[in-house]
């Protein structure tokens, strides 16, 4: 059995999860999610914790069971406190601005970009260059946040681009006459 799958995932207060053999559901105070159920995989809830366990028989249980685990457990930490991703803008010039659902970029093309946030996803800019992606769903926060990056990826010579806010850049050196 998966080492990660071993480790019972503990519900804080306020997190409901529903288990059926179709769908497990998570709600909290942030929101709810819902993820199709594996049927390699047998979840039981025992008050206020949830354990996860391969189905003898069937293969690839062992990883599988692993990875619903961590998925199940994203989703309560999601309803629970939230996901956020920080992306720095850096240039001269290059500037974000969150309109309601649409994130406004100007990063040195001839032409304003506008990316539409996806439902569920919410975007602050607390500075011109600095954007603050937040949700419940982890995988969605991720991928909104690597296609805004994807926009002006930094470049190896001067560094300047859409970063995570953790991201070293390493630099090359410029070429020597």
């Amino acid at each position: 059995m998966s080492r990660v799958a071993k480790n019972p995932i503990i519900l804080p207060q306020g997190v409901e999860v529903t288990l059926s053999d179709v769908q497990i559901s998570v709600k909290g105070p942030l929101g709810a999610i819902a993820f199709a159920a594996n049927p390699a995989v047998k979840l039981e809830q025992e008050g206020s914790s949830v354990l996860c366990s391969a189905v003898e028989g069937v293969s690839n249980s062992d990883a599988l069971s692993g990875t619903v685990r961590a998925i199940v457990a994203n989703m309560v930490t999601g309803v629970s406190k939230g996901f956020e991703r920080k992306l720095n803008l850096v240039g001269v010039g290059y500037r974000a601005q969150a309109q309601g659902e649409v994130l406004n970029l100007t990063l040195g093309f001839s032409h304003p970009v506008s990316y539409k946030m996806p439902a569920g996803v919410k975007c602050e800019t607390p500075t011109q260059t600095e954007i603050v992606i937040k949700g419940v769903d982890k995988q969605q926060v991720g991928q909104v946040a690597a296609e805004i990056r994807a926009y002006r990826k930094p470049e190896p010579y001067k560094g300047k681009g859409v970063r995570y806010s953790d991201e070293v850049i390493v630099l090359k050196e410029t070429k020597k006459k």
